[in-house]
């Protein structure tokens, strides 16, 4: 017994570390415990009922194997053979029908929500149409019906149903947004995907890749920004609208030859990598670098220190993301960046 208490003392310890280690792990804005919107309750709605359901079995099961362990223990003294009982068909109906039941309640609230989540929205004429394409290690988000092609950053109007296809431009993705839609996988070649949601309030939702896709996996993060009708109208007009280029003749030279190869503004370069139009408005640089003024974090700083960060060395911010370090004076580094940062896209009232 006391070998017993001392190996709990020694585990205790040991428990109450990982458990803080996991808590750090959590972040609110990455749960599915949080639904935002209708398709996201209806998945947390079945999580509730199959987990209480299963802690009913649980507690049900522990409450009679309690019972039982208590009230037919063995005795002082009584070393007679306890009687056998065998062949109670009463009990076997008991526990036969009981687990039929459970499984009728957990399955038809599950076909009913499985059938209702894969309804095809994609010839919906009410519904935003978006082509959303996995890189390594970023997102491209194609709205066909407006002709408008940008990355990392998907803006939807509230309360409007948002179809998606997913598919990818090399390795296996997948498109995951917690609290709003549960996991689609991004497919290369033909095989796509499709996937709807709506966000009913406005708001900035966190979507990630959950498919191990290479050494950046982690840090294949984008943003989903819901805004009312109107300002989803504006930003539509003004990310079509033309884009100026740098002023200054030698960052223009530079921006042109080192950048617009690979990269676009407006509708002038190209679309390999992301397309810059308005990334001075955006929530972050590369998906992961956070535009703040108010700096806590090693990933956080204002637009222009995160572009310039990135654009140095992005390798060290996102590894084996293909874009490679680019040979720029400190004269074209420092424009570039400026440039960048101030090219925002602004729809607000």
């Amino acid at each position: 017994m006391m070998n017993r208490w001392q190996f709990v003392k020694r585990l205790t310890p040991l428990l109450a570390i990982m458990v803080l280690l996991l808590s750090a792990c959590g972040r609110s804005d990455l749960s599915t415990l949080d639904p935002q919107g209708p398709v996201a309750q209806s998945q947390f709605d079945l999580m509730k009922l199959s987990i209480s359901i299963m802690l009913g079995v649980i507690v049900v099961v522990f409450a009679i194997s309690l019972y039982v362990i208590i009230k037919f223990r063995r005795r002082k003294g009584d070393n007679t053979i306890p009687k056998q009982v065998e062949g109670n068909h009463k009990l076997e109906i008991i526990w036969t029908v009981i687990p039929v039941i459970l499984l009728v309640i957990l399955g038809v609230p599950t076909v009913q929500s499985v059938f209702s989540l894969a309804e095809d929205k994609t010839k919906d004429p009410n519904a935003v149409q978006v082509i959303a394409t996995s890189h390594q290690y970023w997102w491209e988000f194609e709205y066909p019906q407006l002709g408008i092609k940008t990355a990392q950053e998907l803006i939807i109007p509230t309360g409007k149903t948002i179809s998606v296809i997913t598919k990818s431009a090399d390795v296996k993705h997948s498109f995951w947004i917690p609290s709003l839609a549960g996991k689609t996988d991004s497919n290369a070649g033909s095989n796509a995907n499709a996937i709807y949601f709506s966000a009913p309030k406005e708001g900035v939702y966190l979507g990630k890749c959950a498919e191990l896709c290479g050494p950046s996996h982690g840090l294949m993060d984008f943003k989903v920004k819901a805004v009312d009708e109107s300002s989803f109208d504006r930003w539509t007009a003004a990310i079509q609208e033309p884009v100026a280029l740098p002023s200054d003749p030698a960052v223009k030279e530079a921006f042109v030859k080192k950048c617009l190869t690979c990269h676009a503004v407006g509708d002038q370069g190209g679309f390999a990598y992301p397309n810059l139009t308005g990334i001075g408005s955006r929530e972050s640089v590369g998906g992961i670098l956070i535009n703040t003024d108010d700096k806590k974090y090693s990933n956080e700083g204002t637009v222009y220190e995160n572009l310039h960060r990135w654009i140095e060395n992005p390798d060290e911010i996102k590894p084996g993301n293909g874009m490679g370090k680019i040979e720029l004076t400190k004269q074209e580094l420092d424009g570039i960046a400026k440039y960048l940062s101030e090219l925002k896209v602004d729809f607000e009232q």
